[in-house]
């Protein structure tokens, strides 16, 4: 049964992180190709990493694969964050398609 679950969380990861790249190649600008990359990351990953945790189950492999996963449940969304932000300090602008600048209301006021 575990052997299931690990597949089904492996071909779950994998498939994230599959539209996360295609969505890196198609989507318009760096912000959207920013939130696609921390998805595919955080969410993909750590798919992978928890299917690796079934598979292994409770042993060396199984626990830093969830200590994997921790690190990166903390770190990616920073990361994009800190990006995100640094992105729009340095003036890069968005989409000409984007509706709001939530950043760029909140410093104007």
């Amino acid at each position: 049964m575990s052997n299931i679950i690990a597949e089904i969380l492996l071909v779950t990861g994998v498939a994230f992180d599959l539209l996360g790249a295609i969505g890196l190649v198609r989507l318009p600008d760096v912000y959207n190709r920013l939130q696609a990359a921390t998805k595919c990351v955080t969410l993909g990953t750590c798919f992978i990493l928890f299917g690796a945790c079934f598979h292994f189950g409770i042993t060396a492999g199984g626990i830093k694969a969830l200590i994997c996963a921790a690190f990166i449940l903390l770190t990616s969304p920073t990361g994009a964050h800190a990006l995100a932000r640094g992105s729009h300090k340095a003036g890069i602008k968005l989409w000409e398609g984007s509706v709001v600048d939530k950043y760029h209301e909140d410093t104007n006021m």
